[in-house]
């Protein structure tokens, strides 16, 4: 809904203010340059990027499009789930192989639709804990490796983002472009004797074109390119978040101990406290459920949270 919103104010202050200054939208639709710059820079983005760099683009882009960003209800599910993969890993990791074989079938992750709804996530936490499962690892040697893994998936999940910004750059000369295939064309009518009228008319449809390639620029894709950056990093934050409570487990500290290290990670707007972490674990050790919240004290209020007045 945001976004939409955004757009909204740029659209109205944009065309209106145009209009008060008693311009005419009739004058701005001008079809044919939007099919020359929206379509060169479409056919730029296919040019530029592979098949799997432009499926991650459409999916960032629908997120963008949904915004449905990562809570306090994510957060405690992927704590609740790293605790319950924890706690079973201490009866032996071997233990872990019907969850994480099959994690969709598996009634501990079915109890955290949140992160079954996120692959990447998923993936990673599953593969990382049959790597704990095939052999013994040092918590160094198991930070090294997360490390690594966390840079290629940093570096591919930003791609698309980087592309749309290259995009962003490159849309005022696609309408430099199409204005200057627009005067083209107003100096062939000058041939055939058209009278001034007529090609003013032409010459202005022509610089409507380079308004088109600005507008899009700085009020479109430089905006989306941004939300899809800051979008990667919510992705990466619970991937970071992750690897901490693996590490810190790999260490040798108590799941708790481990989990907190994870809290500690999680973004400041959305991250819980110790005694509100602490709520949700004794309460699913309690035989409550699990996928219910606790009540939370005033002394659980979320980072930014002002005390009721």
């Amino acid at each position: 809904m945001q976004p939409l919103i955004g757009f909204a104010i740029v659209l109205g202050c944009v065309f209106g203010g145009f209009m008060l200054h008693g311009g005419d939208l009739n004058v701005i639709w001008q079809p044919v340059e939007l099919l020359i710059i929206l379509g060169a820079g479409l056919g730029a983005i296919v040019i530029g990027n592979p098949k799997h760099v432009l499926s991650e683009m459409v999916l960032q882009l629908k997120k963008v499009v949904s915004r449905k960003k990562q809570g306090e209800e994510f957060q405690r599910q992927l704590l609740l789930l790293m605790y319950e993969l924890l706690q079973t890993a201490a009866g032996g990791l071997k233990a872990l192989d019907a969850h994480v074989e099959a994690p969709e079938e598996s009634a501990l992750f079915k109890r955290y639709p949140l992160i079954l709804d996120e692959p990447k996530l998923l993936h990673f936490i599953v593969d990382n804990f049959r790597l704990m499962a095939m052999g013994k690892i040092n918590a160094h040697e198991l930070e090294g490796v997360l490390e690594q893994e966390l840079e290629a998936i940093h570096e591919e999940l930003s791609q698309p983002a980087k592309s749309l910004a290259k995009i962003a750059e490159a849309m005022p000369g696609f309408g430099i472009l199409a204005a200057v295939l627009g005067i083209v064309m107003a100096m062939n009518v000058v041939a055939d004797g058209a009278g001034t009228a007529e090609i003013a008319v032409r010459v202005a449809a022509a610089m409507v074109g380079t308004f088109i390639g600005i507008f899009f620029s700085y009020g479109v894709f430089d905006p989306l390119s941004n939300m899809m950056r800051q979008i990667v990093s919510e992705e990466m934050a619970a991937l970071e978040s992750v690897k901490v409570v693996l590490v810190t487990h790999v260490s040798g500290k108590p799941p708790l101990l481990a989990i907190d290290a994870g809290r500690r990670l999680v973004p400041l707007d959305i991250k819980p406290s110790f005694a509100l972490l602490e709520g949700w674990i004794n309460n699913m050790q309690n035989g409550g459920d699990p996928e219910a919240t606790p009540r939370r004290r005033a002394t659980d209020r979320m980072p930014g949270e002002r005390r009721a007045a």
